[in-house]
């Protein structure tokens, strides 16, 4: 497969919201009429979130790149379904959502295939960059101990920016169920960073 476009999104936010929903609309009737411009200008400011959601939901980049992939190809030929009266991202991420939960289940099915191997840097990270570093670690590791749904809505909410309503229309569940699964997903994510703190 061809790899993906390059992020251009920056922070983490809502991507095209720049755009009119109309805008939009008009980018996907030049890409069902073969316009290959119009594809990576619709696409591109969806890319960074899109890694973002499926790594995730994945907690591997590799597999969240993969699935972002996928999500790409499978909007692509599922383009002339899109309902245009709508904005493209919530649709775009519900894609890539199911492609991550799919790649997940599939990959709970495999044997695993090996241990991964961490290698030592000898350079000491200075105080700042180091307590940042294991942060992040830290942060990653609290998330990837969520439940996937806890995480999927946590980050949607949190880190994209979509409302509780477009995070349900894209999970296919009420917003109260979204709105709960944030909650829960911030009061377990303060546990487990509290836990870390005591240490």
């Amino acid at each position: 497969m061809s790899p993906l476009p390059p992020d251009s999104d920056g922070p983490p936010g809502r991507p095209g919201e720049a755009r009119s929903a109309e805008e939009e609309s008009a980018l996907v009737a030049r890409v069902l009429a073969g316009d290959h411009e119009a594809l990576g200008q619709l696409v591109a400011p969806y890319v960074g979130s899109l890694r973002r959601l499926a790594r995730a939901i994945l907690g591997d980049v590799d597999d969240a790149d993969d699935a972002a992939q996928d999500a790409l190809l499978l909007a692509l030929v599922k383009l002339d379904q899109f309902d245009r009266s709508r904005r493209f991202g919530p649709w775009l991420m519900r894609i890539v959502t199911n492609a991550a939960i799919d790649r997940r289940r599939r990959r709970r099915v495999r044997v695993a295939g090996g241990l991964d191997e961490e290698v030592a840097d000898d350079d000491p990270l200075p105080d700042a960059e180091t307590e940042r570093v294991v942060l992040g670690e830290r942060l990653e590791a609290a998330l990837e101990q969520l439940p996937a749904r806890y995480r999927t809505a946590l980050v949607l909410f949190d880190v994209e920016g979509y409302s509780h309503g477009e995070i349900a229309e894209m999970l296919g569940v009420a917003p109260g169920t979204v709105r709960s699964a944030v909650f829960h997903a911030r009061r377990r994510l303060r546990r487990l960073l509290a836990d870390w703190r005591v240490r």
